[in-house]
């Protein structure tokens, strides 16, 4: 590890905390964004099972059409979840056509060898968290998308957020839709048409702070971030940025009382003015195909990425102006067995993180900056793209093969359970009061006693 600051625990517990104004009201008893409800992928005073099996602690499980790697988001009785559902063979031109593609060349012969010939239907689903049955489905949108996505991926990997009133939707270059909580389309906006590198898909998804939406697309033409009034769906602002593709999405936190939005990036880590979209600080980038989302809590901000290297950098807000390589603003940095895909979890006092796509974990104690434990491997886990999410002082570790460790909260490592199903995981698990959802490829399961 890299030191570049010791920050004391004094000045860390005098430090301004990541934000919970402007947050619907009963936010905390719900799971309104992807990450959950400080987007840290914790549940406030939730206690989900340890152990489950096909046979036990099942509480349901349903059949979802369609394909995604959308998390569902929970709203008091109510489950919501994108996917995007194979049509035929379409007979409309795609939804931009090789003619239109401003980049031209390679991107035209990557688009044709990766080219989709049917149509798809964008679906916003609601079901009813008692018993997982379906209260509507409503087609957002059915087109014919302009290029595919990577093997692993799906067209509906952008997760939903809701204030509680109405859902945002977000299907990337197949738009954004404010939705009510009875499936009817109040507002809708295109935000743009992104090509990604290597035709891998698209995955970012919203962050609601207030009234205020924030979208970033980077891709591998003219990126940028932008804010939207969410009651009309009007632009607020809209900043360039220097970047190509990403997958990571953006957080919101305040400082001094000003909120200001967080992104990573390969080129710069960046910040901007929540009001006005103006940059206030940014930094070095991390790796290449930056993907893990930044967590927050108590003045510092935490960014990491693993594609082709280890980044992970901690940043102390109350320092952070201007350009922050090399300041006082980064309070410490570690170089080695950090994610490519899945986001880290920040649990209490410890940040927990996997190396690469591997059940592989690290835990960190934030207020020192110092290892509690790791790399130590996890049992049956293979392959991870979910994110870590965390309860009742247990950690959940989701893996494509089906199996869930439960390990225990703390500075020592102790995995308390293995738990298979007959599904794989991709999405990131939801966690609200006594429940677990799990999203897999083919079913919807909520975990409960």
């Amino acid at each position: 590890m890299k030191r570049i600051a010791i920050l004391t625990i004094c000045i860390f517990a005098l430090a301004s905390i990541a934000a919970t104004a402007s947050q619907p009201v009963g936010f905390e008893k719900n799971w309104h964004h992807w990450r959950g409800p400080h987007a840290t992928g914790a549940a406030v005073d939730a206690n989900p099972p340890t152990t489950w099996s096909e046979t036990e602690n099942i509480r349901w499980k349903v059949a979802i059409p369609g394909t995604g790697h959308a998390a569902p988001i929970i709203w008091e009785d109510k489950i919501f979840i994108q996917t995007a559902i194979k049509g035929e063979v379409a007979k409309q031109e795609p939804e931009d056509s090789d003619d239109d593609n401003p980049f031209g060349g390679f991107f035209q012969q990557r688009r044709g060898r990766n080219a989709i010939e049917n149509a798809y239907k964008f679906d916003l689903l609601a079901l009813n968290r008692n018993d997982g049955s379906i209260l509507w489905q409503k087609t957002l949108r059915e087109i014919q998308p302009h290029e595919g996505t990577h093997g692993d991926a799906t067209f509906a990997s952008n997760s939903p957020v809701t204030d509680g009133e109405y859902i945002y939707a977000y299907f990337g270059s197949r738009g954004l839709y404010c939705v009510d909580m009875m499936g009817n389309v109040k507002w809708e906006k295109d935000i743009g048409t992104m090509y990604k590198r290597n035709t891998f898909g698209e995955g970012s998804s919203p962050v609601l702070h207030g009234n205020t939406l924030v979208i970033v697309q980077d891709h591998e033409g003219d990126s940028f971030i932008t804010a939207l009034d969410k009651r009309t769906g009007d632009v607020l602002w809209k900043t360039d940025r220097d970047e190509r593709t990403t997958w990571s999405s953006p957080i919101v936190v305040e400082n001094d009382g000003k909120p200001q939005v967080i992104t990573t990036g390969t080129n710069r880590v960046r910040s901007y003015d929540l009001e006005t979209g103006k940059l206030l600080w940014d930094g070095d980038g991390l790796t290449a195909n930056s993907i893990p989302s930044p967590v927050a809590a108590e003045g510092f901000v935490y960014l990491m990425s693993g594609f082709r290297g280890s980044e992970f950098k901690a940043v102390y807000l109350a320092k952070a102006d201007g350009d922050i390589t090399d300041s006082g603003a980064i309070a410490w940095e570690y170089n080695r067995d950090t994610p490519y895909v899945p986001s880290p979890l920040l649990y209490k006092d410890t940040i927990y993180f996997l190396k690469d796509n591997k059940g592989i974990l690290s835990a960190f104690n934030i207020k020192t900056g110092e290892a509690s434990y790791g790399p130590e491997r996890l049992q049956g886990v293979s392959g991870v793209y979910a994110s870590i999410v965390g309860a009742g002082n247990r950690v959940y570790i989701a893996g494509r093969n089906g199996t869930v460790n439960v390990v225990e909260h703390g500075p020592y490592f102790k995995v308390l359970a293995e738990n298979k199903l007959d599904d794989s995981f991709n999405a990131s698990p939801a966690i609200v009061g006594s429940e677990l959802y799990l999203r897999g490829g083919q079913y919807l399961y909520c975990i409960a006693e």
